[in-house]
């Protein structure tokens, strides 16, 4: 059985398990649950495993991992994509910048406009953070079936897709 912190300890359900709550109860041991997990997950970053373990902040691995996958793009195309504001991505790209893991570009249709793009230094950096984060799942889920695993990872994109939603709603009543 896994140690048990005071952060498990006082869960709402009791020690009941999520099937026999009601719903309230449930949504109570949700809510609880994703706060645990925010908890750990900040404190060890979900950072991987080895010599890369902590290595790369949160922020830095989004922005890295948007622009490998979408590819050059300007500030404003990068903190809507996040959906966060272009200040907070100018803030964090700036040291992505002088440690070399991004480059500044022309636009290539707008020589006036600017591009962020992961640089080859970036390109390795981040291979290298995504093998150790991925050793670190394979570690923490080695229990679990490829069903499980799978479920997992459907219900936590689905509830990511929904939070980013609601955060998109206007606010007001």
């Amino acid at each position: 059985m896994p140690p048990q912190d005071m952060t498990t300890a006082a869960s709402p359900s009791g020690g009941a398990t999520p099937d026999s709550l009601g719903p309230d109860h449930l949504l109570d041991v949700l809510q609880h649950q994703v706060a645990v997990f925010a908890r750990r997950a900040e404190q060890t970053r979900l950072g991987g495993v080895g010599q890369v373990r902590n290595s790369m902040d949160r922020a830095a691995y989004l922005l890295l991992n948007r622009l490998d996958r979408e590819g050059p793009m300007g500030v404003k195309a990068l903190a809507a994509g996040m959906g966060i504001d272009s200040s907070t991505v100018t803030r964090q790209v700036a040291p992505l910048v002088d440690t070399g893991l991004v480059k500044r570009t022309s636009h290539p249709e707008d020589g006036r406009a600017v591009v962020l793009q992961l640089s080859p230094r970036g390109h390795a950096r981040l291979d290298e953070v995504r093998a150790s984060r991925r050793e670190l799942m394979s570690q923490v889920t080695g229990e679990w079936t490829a069903e499980e695993r799978e479920t997992f990872c459907t219900l936590l994109i689905r509830f990511n897709a929904a939070l980013a939603a609601r955060q998109q709603q206007p606010t007001g009543g």
